[in-house]
Parts: structure tokens; C-alpha cells; sequence
């Protein structure tokens, strides 16, 4: 396809943009606290709200969109700062925020969360790592050129691995599936997913593995087993009340993000 028959792939190279992050107002101000290199972003809200509650984690400023306030916090592990906050759910969202918390002075990530499974042996709660995102969303677009995938960067993947190793976690690794469209995950193309080798399917992981790249930044996903879509009728499993294992796999990001050389 020409790129002049989609504005989807009209990539523009330009580094600067009409409107930075660093250019939000709450950002500018925001560059005055203590912002820590290493950021664990947390899909689940129930862990943030424990770690906030028991483990002293405090707020360290607020990122702000038309679905209300989203704090950041920071806590400390071993004798390093990591930061906290919840990416925001979808591509467009999870990149923007993103943006913002690089703006502010992150610049290595690791985010966690659950994904659909595409495969039948993986079990609700197993640990998936992905090495490459399929870039079925369109933000990705907007950062780097057409293209059928993007991987994480390699200094955060690695530290993820050696992680998952040396506490003996068993885990897989495989590409996964990012799409805008959960209602739209049709068993065509699932099937064509799984032959290209994804083994999952999510929706934000191939736009910050893009931004990432665009940005400079380190980035990698930690993903557990959700719900399952491999069989012949789509299985919630209660993967979203699986509260030890979305507990366990923030634990095992921290531990991840903290080996990292600033």
C-alpha cells in the first residue's frame, strides 16, 4: 500500500512535535520534585492501593486526563527510588502518559500486566515475557515507521530475564498481539497471530516499545496468563481477581527495574 492511500502510515521523522509533553503545564512544574530514573508502570489499581497503604509509598505528583487525576509515587527497594503509577488503559493513553512521566525525568520502565491467552498451555497466572509486540494499534504509527513488529529494549529485557532466573519463576517468552479492538479479536485473525509465534494479546505494549525507542528510554512488559481465547469459547478464568499472582508479578518488576544500571 502507498502511504498516501492511509495517513496511518505518513510517518513524519521530525523529532520535535506542535505540542511536548514538556510542555504541560503540571509537567514544567513538575520537574522540580524528585523524580526517580526507574518506573514501574501497574495495571492493577488494587496493588498500587496496597503498596500505597502498606509500604509507605508516597505521592510524588499527578498526571491528569479527561478520566480524572493519576498519581505517581515513589518508594524505595533496597536502597533505590523506583517510581509508581498506573499506565492508563489502551495504546493512545498508555503512550501519552508515558510521555509525560519521561518529561518528568523516567527514563527506564518496566510495566505490568495481564494479556489474553493465545495459546492452550499457558495456565491463568503464568508469567509471559514478550521479545517483540505485533503492532496492530495505530500509535505505534505515529513514532516509527510501518513496520510488522518492535521489541523491547534489550538492557530492560535482559534484567527481566536474569530476574525471572534467579528467583527460579517459571515463565514463557513469545511476542504478543497488540490491538485497539478487544471486540474485534476475530478467530481468523488470532490464528494468523499465532503462526506469525504470539502467544498472547494485549493492548498497549507495541506503542511504549515504540515511544521507548522514539524517546531513548528502557522498556520492557511483564505479562501474567488471563483470560484464555486458544479454546472454542473465550475464558474470563476470574483473571481479574487473581490478586496473588498480580501481586507477585509487580514484586518481581521492582525486583527487575532496581538490578538496571543507572
Amino acid at each position: 500500500m502507498n502511504p498516501n492511500d492511509a495517513p496511518i502510515l505518513e510517518f513524519d521523522p521530525t523529532r520535535e512535535a506542535i505540542f511536548e509533553a514538556v510542555q504541560v503545564p503540571y509537567i514544567q512544574k513538575g520537574t522540580q520534585r524528585e523524580m526517580p530514573e526507574r518506573v514501574v508502570l501497574c495495571y492493577f489499581q488494587e496493588v498500587i492501593a496496597k503498596v500505597v497503604a502498606e509500604y509507605g509509598a508516597r505521592r510524588l505528583t499527578t498526571l491528569r486526563s479527561e478520566i480524572g487525576p493519576n498519581d505517581v509515587y515513589t518508594l524505595e527497594h533496597q536502597g533505590v527510588a523506583v517510581a509508581l503509577a498506573h499506565p492508563g488503559v489502551g495504546a493512545p493513553l498508555a503512550a501519552g502518559f508515558l510521555e509525560e512521566l519521561i518529561g518528568l525525568g523516567g527514563r527506564m520502565f518496566i510495566a505490568v500486566g495481564g494479556a489474553g491467552t493465545l495459546v492452550p498451555d499457558l495456565t491463568l497466572g503464568h508469567v509471559i515475557v514478550p521479545t517483540a509486540a505485533v503492532r496492530d494499534e495505530g500509535t505505534s504509527y505515529h513514532y516509527m515507521p510501518a513496520s510488522r513488529e518492535v521489541q523491547p529494549t534489550p538492557n530492560v529485557l535482559e534484567a527481566i530475564l536474569a530476574t525471572l532466573t534467579e528467583r527460579d519463576v517459571p515463565f514463557v517468552t513469545g511476542k504478543t498481539w497488540t490491538t485497539d479492538a478487544i471486540f474485534r479479536e476475530t478467530r481468523g485473525k488470532a490464528a494468523r497471530r499465532v503462526a506469525e509465534g504470539c502467544i498472547c494479546v494485549e493492548m498497549e505494549a507495541s506503542a511504549c516499545f515504540a515511544v521507548a525507542r522514539f524517546r531513548d528510554v528502557g522498556f520492557g512488559q511483564l505479562l501474567y496468563a488471563g483470560d484464555d481465547l486458544s479454546g472454542e469459547v473465550w475464558d474470563d478464568r476470574g483473571w481479574a481477581g487473581h490478586a496473588t499472582g498480580r501481586e507477585a508479578i509487580f514484586r518481581l518488576a521492582v525486583d527487575a527495574i532496581t538490578r538496571i544500571p543507572s
